[in-house]
């Protein structure tokens, strides 16, 4: 596997050139995939103040503000990495409150955050008007292969033994589940943008073709 050696602050300029200069009809829905110990929030985040400053509105939103209610998502147990895999977080909302608005032909009107797991309550957020040629930013985990519909996706990548050693211990339940979508969604085989993150000071691009 060829990967390019990148500094973190050049991997934000190479990113944030490619979606600036990437024109779709509405706006541009980008998904930045990865486990916590990625950090694909982290990424996100970096990135709409470049994006903004070329011009293009940016709206960041995270798949944790957007996980089913506790009662559905825990309804196996706390720390039980199958219902972690399967049904955390709720496609369905995302799809319906953000990027099915920013697509073509959608209104552009989106939501920021639809649950807060803190309280368990619906997170009232406001809906957030972001103008045809914006980017919406989706970061979290395991966003990639089940049919959510992203024009760009970027896949942060551990290898096993960095992934179990840069979990968090009270995450580490987690594990089983990233194992399982390494092998049956294979997301460094088809993201648009692989970077390899053993070492979040050195990361490196993943050259196409060479992401198996």
């Amino acid at each position: 596997m060829r990967a390019r050696p990148i500094t973190p602050d050049r991997l934000v300029a190479e990113l944030t050139d490619r979606l600036a200069g990437t024109a779709v009809p509405g706006r541009l829905r980008v998904a930045v995939d990865g486990p916590p110990a990625a950090g694909p929030d982290a990424l996100a985040a970096a990135l709409v103040d470049p994006l903004r400053a070329a011009g293009r509105p940016v709206l960041h939103v995270l798949a944790a503000d957007f996980l089913r209610p506790a009662s559905l998502r825990l309804e196996q147990g706390r720390t039980n990495p199958d219902a972690y895999y399967e049904g955390w977080v709720d496609e369905t909302g995302l799809r319906r409150e953000v990027l099915d608005p920013a697509g073509a032909d959608g209104s552009g009107r989106l939501l920021p955050s639809l649950w807060d797991a803190a309280t368990d309550r619906a997170s009232r957020a406001g809906y957030v008007e972001l103008p045809a040629g914006g980017v919406v930013l989706v970061s979290g985990a395991l966003l990639l292969g089940g049919g959510l519909p992203f024009d760009i996706t970027v896949h942060l990548a551990l290898s096993p033994a960095a992934l179990a050693r840069r979990t968090d211990p009270e995450l580490r339940w987690t594990l089983p589940a990233f194992a399982r979508y390494a092998d049956e969604v294979a997301p460094a085989s088809f993201a648009d943008v692989v970077v390899r993150v053993d070492d979040p000071r050195h990361p490196a691009v993943v050259e196409p073709g060479d992401a198996g």
